[in-house]
Order: structure tokens, then C-alpha cells, then sequence
């Protein structure tokens, strides 16, 4: 087993409703884990459901593959001790955030390869578009930041097995464990974004439609 990838629900309360939110037929949860089960190289998807949540989880993963299971706990953390002995000390680690359903195959092999490739630990990114103000506690605008450097981070974050257990043996491992680590950041992708509005379902909706029209051409 070379790689494992676990899809979490951990940021926000509300997220876990929101991977069930139906678009183009299928719920954003079971996009996700296909586009994760389609990626070569990528052996088990290990979902970590929020304990009043797994029935529901399990229905909508239900049939895609025996390699996808659920595990009835919002952690990442948790979920790795369920499938931790099946590990080899060279695995890669994906945790990819279940509402960013329509993340390319490439971004998950581009993350994979660069673990592989010696990073400990791998973020994908996008470089910031928007102009950034800083306003101070009377709301009045006090500078515009350099956007140069910035970037906004996205999913899947890519661990060596090692850098994964130092970041579950200080927390959940995620965003900050990797800033922490000095993460290596590669091209993330437009599509990659988080599912939570009503503006970017509405965008999922065209990118699953997409998806759907090439697959019959």
C-alpha cells in the first residue's frame, strides 16, 4: 500500500450536512470519493463521519468501492488509528476536505508525486486575485497588504507517514500542523474549491454537468 487518503468534515459544524447536499444527482460526498477512488496509485479513501452522521455517510459511498470504508468519527486522527497497522513506512497520506468534490485527478497525483518526490509535507495552493485591504478596530482601511506572496490553500494536504503521525501526536493534523511544518506548496486548481454557498453550487453544478457531457462525447 502506497498511498491512503482520509476525507473529513473537521472545519466547520455545518460541514457535515453540507457533504450531503445533493448536486447533479449525487451528494458532494460521493463526488469527492470517487475523484479520490478514480486516482491511480491511491489505495484505500477512508472516510472519518461525524458519529450522527456515518448511516448517512455510508449510504453515499455505498457500492462506489471496497476500498472506501467509513469510520464513525469526525477526526482524521481517529480515523488513521483504524487503519494504521495496515501501513507501510513509505505511504502517503492524503486528508482532502470532503466539500471540495471536484478537485482534478491531477492535483491528487501532483501531491502524491511530491511526497514521494521527498516533501514532508505538501499543500496545494492558488495565488490571491482579490486586492487585500487591512483595516484597523474603526473599520477604516489602514493599508493594502502585497498580495506577491499570498496564497489561498486547498485540499488535499500530502504527509509522509512520519510528518502525519508528529502532526495526529499534536492535534488534528491539517492546515496549521502543515504551515508548521513548512509545507511544500504546489499549483493548486479552480475547481478545487470548497462547496458551501449557494453561488459555488451553483458552479459545482456546471463543473459536475461538464464532467458529465465530455464522459458521453
Amino acid at each position: 500500500m502506497n498511498s491512503v487518503a482520509f476525507v473529513t468534515v473537521a472545519h466547520h459544524a455545518a460541514d457535515a450536512e453540507l457533504a450531503l447536499t445533493p448536486v447533479h444527482g449525487e451528494v458532494l460526498l460521493t463526488h469527492t470519493v470517487r475523484g479520490l477512488l478514480d486516482t491511480p496509485d491511491l489505495g484505500p479513501v477512508v472516510v472519518a463521519a461525524p458519529a450522527r452522521f456515518a448511516r448517512a455517510f455510508g449510504d453515499a459511498v455505498s457500492g462506489l468501492s471496497p476500498r472506501c470504508r467509513v469510520v464513525p468519527d469526525a477526526s482524521a486522527r481517529h480515523a488513521f488509528a483504524a487503519i494504521e497497522p495496515e501501513l507501510s513506512a513509505d505511504t502517503s497520506i492524503l486528508v482532502h476536505d470532503a466539500l471540495r468534490a471536484f478537485t482534478p485527478a491531477e492535483t491528487f497525483r501532483d501531491v502524491i508525486a511530491t511526497v514521494r518526490a521527498g516533501a514532508s509535507v505538501v499543500v496545494p495552493v492558488l495565488p490571491m486575485a482579490d486586492t487585500v485591504k487591512v483595516t484597523d478596530e474603526a473599520k477604516l482601511i489602514t493599508r493594502t497588504e502585497d498580495r506577491t506572496h499570498l496564497r489561498t490553500a486547498q485540499t488535499p494536504l500530502g504527509f509522509t507517514l512520519d510528518a502525519f503521525r508528529a502532526a495526529c501526536a499534536e492535534g488534528e493534523p491539517g492546515l496549521t500542523a502543515a504551515i508548521r511544518a513548512g509545507a511544500v506548496t504546489i499549483d493548486g486548481h479552480p475547481d478545487a474549491m470548497r462547496v458551501a454557498s449557494p453561488f459555488e453550487l451553483t458552479l459545482a453544478e456546471a463543473i459536475a454537468a461538464m464532467a458529465d457531457t465530455e464522459e458521453t462525447l
